[in-house]
């Protein structure tokens, strides 16, 4: 009993001090509320505050308390001893340091294919000098010896021999037509013309070279398919003479358009202040502005590589043709040569920055590796090692044509032209000389052409494309026209062809390997594709359509068309219309 007492005398005792602490925390949480609003409103309006607590000393003390953290001082602290932490954000800088990497790069790996585009160049070029003599004395000489020989076959000539004496053909009547023109005329007609005329004839003879480029293979191209095409087939052409009048028209035109080009450079070296010159120079830089600023694609950014490749080549050959006509006016001065070299140094250095620079921010901007390069010189050398090939479809000179919109003829022709007007050879002994500098060039092909192609091996090696080069060539090449329409009749026409063959009944090489499991498709299979006319010359937009009808009409599961759907790579890229500079 004592002790049930005792504890009701303690709990009554604890009940006051309870009471007492709830209390004291009320009271304490008031003041903290209290507080927390008094610097609410001296962060409002101090001042007023500040007036007030001269009225009452007590709140004064703490208000000036507060507002000491806020001083000058102690933001300048702040500013001067604040830190951060650049690890939170791993991911965004190690990406700018990555950028940075392949801007640095760029040079290097822009360097590399640009040296393997040009010696491709070079390859074609030197092949109109070499080997093209050659090859069209040995097919007159095969035409000529026929009647004795007998007829072994159904062709007179194969077509590659044919395609070699309409280039020769071409090329002795364009020079015959250029001995007609007066280079020395031309010369002083543009000189006497101002800088800021010059400077726009000079824009405008870059702009109609592209143009000239862009059409001038396709009217190549359908003089040699016009000639070799096989005779069964119902005509479709206005025959041979009219293309081949087309094509001499086309080689003369090119001709005269570079030698004005030469002409306005020559003129440019020659002037006494170099002000034409360096305007010429400064608007490789307008370049720039024109094409980093916009969205780049992969495959575009080949086609602007392909197209830098064909202007430094050029541009190469307009300055030999220039030092050419100089050196001729100073009688083969040897000094004369040292005071061109400053201006032809500066014209290259001025290519090469402004490929760089361009090359570097395109990357840049359109997060495009530097890796990529690698790729495009190994489909060159693809384009290369493909057309060496017994089953090749076109010669490798072309290819590099169709690809880079680079087409030797004119350019030969000029260079002929210049060295013939520049160079006289009389007497037994300048024959003699003439015949080793041929022997000389035969020498620099067949070494170019080998290291060439061992170079390109290594290179298609490396990317793991030699599996490719064993696949048919195409059997048929559709153009753009024909695609579409046939595109557009494949549904209805799916149900009266065979998967594996056109109309005509010839089997259809596909793009990309297939895998044996995959069921045929009949629709997409009746259309004739090709390696070179799948990407630019058919629009995303149809090939998606293809998807879809062939989705509504067999059924198939989105996994199967999806493998069934060509592959888009660089080989892909339409070969027979990327000349000039076009960017889709």
């Amino acid at each position: 009993m004592t002790s049930r007492s005792d504890a009701r005398c303690l709990a009554a005792a604890q009940k006051p001090l309870r009471s007492k602490m709830a209390d004291s925390q009320s009271t304490s949480l008031g003041e903290d509320t209290e507080k927390e609003g008094r610097e609410r409103s001296a962060w409002k309006s101090p001042t007023i505050e500040g007036g007030k607590g001269s009225k009452s000393g007590g709140h004064s003390k703490a208000k000036n308390g507060n507002l000491s953290d806020l001083s000058l001082v102690r933001f300048v602290t702040t500013e001067l001893t604040r830190g951060y932490f650049l690890e939170h954000n791993e991911a965004k800088y190690t990406e700018r340091r990555e950028r940075v990497y392949t801007c640095l790069r760029i040079p290097k790996e822009l360097e590399k294919l640009m040296t393997f585009g040009f010696f491709l160049c070079l390859d074609a070029f030197l092949y109109v000098f070499t080997l093209l003599p050659l090859r069209v004395l040995l097919a007159l000489l095969q035409l000529i010896t026929l009647p004795c020989c007998g007829l072994g076959g159904t062709r007179l000539l194969q077509p590659a021999q044919v395609c070699d004496v309409l280039k020769g053909f071409i090329m002795v009547l364009c020079y015959s037509m250029m001995s007609y023109v007066d280079y020395a005329m031309m010369y002083h007609l543009i000189r006497g013309q101002s800088v800021i005329k010059l400077y726009i004839i000079y824009n405008m003879l870059e702009v109609a070279d592209r143009l000239f480029s862009s059409f001038g293979q396709d009217i190549l191209d359908a003089l040699y398919w016009t000639a070799t095409e096989p005779k069964e087939k119902k005509r479709a052409h206005i025959g041979v003479i009219p293309h081949f009048l087309m094509a001499v028209l086309y080689v003369f035109l090119h001709a005269i358009l570079i030698m004005v080009q030469a002409t306005t450079l020559n003129v440019a070296f020659n002037s006494h202040n170099k002000s034409l010159l360096t305007i010429m120079m400064s608007n490789n830089f307008v370049e720039i502005k024109g094409s980093v600023f916009k969205k780049f694609e992969r495959n575009n950014l080949f086609q602007m590589s392909n197209s830098d490749i064909k202007e430094r080549f050029t541009n190469y050959i307009l300055l030999l043709i220039v030092c050419l006509r100089n050196m001729e006016q100073f009688s083969w001065n040897p000094d004369h040569l040292w005071v061109l070299f400053p201006d032809v140094a500066m014209v290259m250095a001025s290519e090469v920055a402004v490929d760089v620079v361009k090359h570097a921010f395109i990357t840049k901007f359109n997060d495009i590796s530097a890796d990529v390069y690698g790729e495009y010189r190994a489909s060159l050398a693809f384009d290369l090692v493909s057309s060496r090939q017994k089953n090749a479809y076109t010669d490798y000179s072309d290819s590099v044509s169709r690809r880079m919109g680079f087409i030797p003829l004119p350019l030969a022709l000029l260079l002929i032209r210049v060295v013939s007007s520049s160079v006289k050879i009389q007497g037994s002994l300048s024959f003699m000389c003439v015949l080793l500098f041929y022997f000389g060039l035969i020498t620099l092909k067949v070494l170019n052409s080998i290291v060439l192609l061992g170079t390109s091996c290594v290179f298609v090696k490396e990317a793991h494309m030699e599996e490719k080069l064993f696949h048919p060539p195409p059997s048929a090449v559709s153009s753009r026209v024909n695609s579409r329409a046939n595109r557009s009749k494949a549904p209805q026409a799916a149900p009266q062809t065979d998967a594996g063959t056109d109309k005509g009944g010839i089997p259809l090489a596909s793009v990309s390997p297939q895998p044996a499991h995959v069921p045929e498709v009949p629709a997409p299979a009746t259309l004739p594709k090709s390696d070179s006319d799948i990407f630019l010359t058919t629009p995303d937009e149809d090939e998606d359509d293809i998807v879809k009808i062939v989705n509504m009409d067999t059924g198939l599961d989105e996994d199967v068309l999806a493998r069934r759907t060509p592959k888009k790579d660089l080989l892909e890229i339409d070969r027979f219309t990327i000349c000039g500079n076009r960017i889709d």
